[in-house]
């Protein structure tokens, strides 16, 4: 290459650990109008090119989390948009899928999804998606709003907790089930089946009151209805955020029959146990229920072994006072972990303690997540015709987690004064800077990813 000729390739990042889909190795990521052009050996890099070289910190694919709250529109005072993706960028989440209640109107119609797209223009750090929701009577709704954009949808077994999302019953999902295996995108489930429970008795701020009224029982038989769902009407099935370590057998035998059944985790039930509960602290309520240091166990297991496919947070914030904390009511409280900036670090903190590595990681928050939201062409990988989505972050490095450092637009989650492992310094979107040393970038340059395969 002469002087005169344009360098082929926009950016280079390159390091000694690079994690790819083969394995963890040094090389260079060349990147070309947002995409990565290819992965090179560090000493191939052409002169002349703008080369970043990172040394001996942790490039990564950029996280992919499908399971967030937004809330907006509607409900923009728990969270939006702007703070949401804010601090997905501050965590080194290029992408995130945003669930379908909580927003008012929910996202179960199409007019319903256009308008959550006008709500978002504009104000995305990273960029997003967005699923649609099954309930009662809006089987008619299902291919417009694919059409329009979703990649898939969320159905609750259990009450939402707000009545302008409604559960599912079994006849409901079986008119939806033919549809969306028809279309090809996947049933995400809230698996809970309610079913005998302790009354509600004891003190309402002790957190052994709560656990008791949503047993592992309910989880184990919503998982089970939805394997006999599945090998009914063959679409793919997830079940979300599954905290019930009993329900692993159901889902197992699923698997090993070839049924399209996933399963995801997330960080509060990997990090924290019933037992450690302060009482009265409301910030710890979630449903299904943070359950015993036993049960984390088997999840670790289970998410080591391969049996759980992925990592997400179930962002699901609210405004501080829902969480009642002067009363520490946790029967009345609201429902839901904050914890979205800080994924990483949360879930590298335990699993480098107990001999997970770098490629399990990538595959639990950013290849495995990808595929469930249909977008694998474009994210979640580092290799040649993605986009050029990616986190460089210090495995080593160790950080409290402060209100101050928080993104999001409440500062409430169980988190706080911990002491975490694993901290985020650079986060690219499609090849450009939108997060580096505790800085985000002024202009939002996040897009909206309508539709699988788009």
């Amino acid at each position: 290459m002469t002087s005169h000729d344009p360098a082929p390739f926009d950016l280079v990042l390159k390091s000694r650990r690079v994690v790819l889909p083969d394995g963890v190795r040094a090389a260079a990521i060349a990147i070309a109008g947002g995409r990565i052009a290819a992965v090179l050996d560090p000493s191939a890099v052409p002169q002349g090119v703008r080369t970043i070289d990172a040394g001996d910190r942790v490039i990564m694919p950029g996280l992919v989390d499908t399971h967030a709250h937004v809330n907006e529109p509607g409900r923009t005072e728990w969270e939006g948009f702007e703070t949401a993706t804010r601090a997905c960028a501050a965590g080194g989440i290029t992408t995130v899928v945003d669930m379908p209640l909580n927003s008012i109107p929910v996202t179960t119609t199409r007019a319903a999804l256009e308008e959550k797209r006008r709500a978002s223009a504009g104000k995305t750090w990273v960029d997003h998606g967005f699923w649609g929701g099954v309930v009662p009577g809006n089987e008619r709704e299902l291919e417009p709003l694919v059409e329009a954009g979703a990649l898939g949808f969320k159905a609750f077994l259990v009450h939402s907790g707000i009545d302008d999302f409604p559960m599912a019953e079994e006849g409901d999902l079986r008119r939806a089930m033919p549809i969306l295996a028809r279309l090809g995108v996947p049933l995400l489930v809230h698996a809970e089946l309610e079913g005998e429970a302790p009354e509600a008795a004891g003190d309402p701020r002790s957190y052994a009151t709560y656990l008791a009224s949503r047993p592992p029982a309910w989880e184990e038989r919503a998982v089970r209805r939805m394997v006999e769902l599945c090998r009914t009407f063959g679409g793919p099935v997830h079940v979300v955020h599954l905290s019930a370590a009993g329900a692993l057998d159901d889902v197992a035998s699923a698997r090993a029959e070839g049924l399209p059944f996933s399963i995801e985790t997330c960080p509060h039930y990997l990090l924290l146990a019933a037992e450690e509960v302060p009482e009265g602290h409301t910030e710890y309520k979630c449903a299904p229920p943070i359950r015993e240091r036993d049960n984390r166990e088997r999840l670790w297991k289970a998410l080591v072994s391969g049996a759980i496919d992925l990592v997400v947070s179930d962002h699901s914030p609210c405004t501080p006072r829902l969480k009642l904390p002067d009363e520490g009511d946790f029967l009345r409280a609201w429902g839901g972990i904050a914890s979205l900036q800080l994924g990483l670090s949360l879930i590298w903190t335990e699993a480098s303690q107990r001999g997970a590595t770098l490629s399990d990681l990538a595959r639990w928050m950013c290849e495995a997540p990808a595929r469930l939201a249909g977008l694998s062409h474009k994210k979640g990988r580092i290799a040649p015709g993605l986009d050029a989505d990616l986190v460089v972050w210090d495995p080593d490095a160790t950080f409290v987690v402060e209100p101050s450092i928080l993104r999001h637009r409440h500062k409430v989650t169980p988190y706080l004064g911990r002491t975490l492992r694993g901290e985020v310094k650079t986060t690219i979107l499609r090849g450009q800077t939108v997060y580096e040393d505790g800085v985000v970038r002024d202009e939002p340059l996040g897009v909206p990813l309508l539709g699988r395969g788009a």
